[in-house]
């Protein structure tokens, strides 16, 4: 696969994540303003939640909802429940992130070495241009502290009893806490990570050249068995699959110079035609 499906497929999965905090967003706006002490709404005028309610939004240019119960809407934190679990799925796809980006880019020699992250500081008083990846630490940081803040909201919402609930002060600080920790996480991976990230491109074609799983682009010619054979062989043997297969003279340089592009080999293609399988047939 390429670095741009990487990265897309990135973009995407957070993408996702954007949306549903929007559509979580859309359900904080419901209010129990008037329920006065748990939903009954004693002591005040019949047009008090809805003059409330208009006065608000006013006030804030968001369009606030009235709950059409104000006793389920006092004793209920669902929604906080549902922002949080939210905000923990965000994290974890952020940490798997930055889990991969320390990954692709560990090396230069023992590592993958298939990025280079931006250097944010001295890598090492022992190991001269060590390039430490700090920002993808800080969001696994991040994600942790989330990650441990949605057990508390979760605990304190499940506390609650009867028609009020007496832990929405540490669920707010948590929900807070995370909100902001991520936003300003997420900034900083931006600028001072992501926006920076180059490619190692010779390594990533001498990673691709080398590389047994070549043997995949042969299966649709010459079968799965056969294909697996070859794979195996470079492995034992340390020689290419390209050559192994032009050895043993199952497909015409041609034809493997077409099959193993590499950028032939990442999205679904129209096979190689020239009738190698009768040709490989009739050999055997």
């Amino acid at each position: 696969m390429t670095l741009g499906q990487t990265f897309s497929a990135y973009a995407v999965t957070l993408g996702e994540d954007v949306q549903r905090i929007d559509d979580t967003m859309t359900l904080l706006t419901e209010i129990n303003m008037g329920a006065t002490a748990i939903g009954t709404g004693i002591n005040t005028h019949p047009e008090y939640k809805h003059r409330v309610r208009e006065e608000l939004s006013a006030l804030t240019g968001i369009r606030f909802i009235t709950a059409p119960d104000l006793v389920e809407a006092t004793q209920d934190t669902g929604v906080f429940v549902l922002l949080s679990g939210v905000l923990k799925r965000l994290a974890v796809k952020l940490s798997k992130i930055a889990d991969d980006l320390r990954l692709l880019s560990s090396g230069p020699v023992a590592g993958l070495g298939e990025i280079n992250l931006p250097a944010m500081q001295p890598g090492s008083s022992i190991m001269p241009g060590k390039v430490n990846p700090v920002i993808p630490e800080v969001i696994n940081q991040i994600s942790f502290q989330v990650i441990g803040s949605d057990l508390t909201v979760t605990l304190a919402a499940a506390s609650g009893q009867l028609q009020l609930n007496a832990f929405e002060p540490i669920i707010g600080c948590n929900l807070f806490d995370s909100i902001e920790m991520l936003k300003d996480g997420c900034r900083i991976l931006s600028d001072r990570c992501v926006s920076g990230i180059t490619a190692n491109v010779e390594r990533c074609r001498a990673n691709v050249m080398r590389s047994p799983g070549l043997a995949t682009a042969l299966t649709p010619l010459i079968g799965y068995e056969r294909a697996a054979s070859i794979a195996k062989e470079s492995l034992k043997t340390g020689t290419s699959v390209f050559d192994l297969a032009l050895d043993m003279r199952i497909v015409t340089k041609e034809q493997l110079d077409a099959l193993m592009d590499p950028r032939r080999m990442t999205g679904p293609t129209v096979p190689v035609r020239g009738g190698a399988r009768r040709k490989a047939a009739r050999r055997r």
